[in-house]
């Protein structure tokens, strides 16, 4: 048998054979709950991250008009596409679209990049979201 901890993969390979097999008595149930677990958590990060892009390049909008551009209106848009193909396939995250530990992580993250980016100051741009997630969402909106 191969170890959680020596062969992540072929461990992942055993579980899901014996599984099929319905050997749930040689089962390594607390590794397989942990990677359950973050499967989730890799979810909510992925959304995370993508929001993040989309609210970076919102703040470019806002914060910097006069470089608005097809460059940034193609991330805007794709970053949108993305995020409603993530939410659609897995409706369960809308949950993070209302938890605002999650939206405090997401902006801390926008935030931070949109000073490396734009040479801006941290404390210039809000210490809070502005938008709603159905306006940060909507094709049709960017802030002014």
């Amino acid at each position: 048998m191969h170890t959680y901890e020596n062969d992540l993969v072929a461990w992942a390979q055993e579980q899901a054979s014996l599984l099929r097999a319905r050997r749930f008595d040689l089962l390594d149930i607390t590794h397989l709950a942990e990677e359950i677990d973050d499967v989730g958590k890799s979810e909510q990060r992925e959304l995370a991250n993508r929001m993040a892009v989309l609210l970076v390049h919102l703040l470019k909008w806002q914060y910097q008009a006069a470089r608005r551009g097809t460059s940034w209106e193609s991330t805007i848009r794709e970053q949108r596409r993305a995020l409603a193909r993530r939410l659609q396939k897995t409706p369960s995250l809308r949950t993070c679209l209302e938890d605002s530990d999650w939206w405090e992580d997401a902006w801390l993250d926008a935030r931070t990049e949109a000073t490396r980016e734009t040479g801006i100051g941290f404390d210039v741009f809000p210490p809070v979201c502005p938008w709603t997630a159905s306006n940060i969402l909507d094709d049709r909106w960017t802030p002014s």
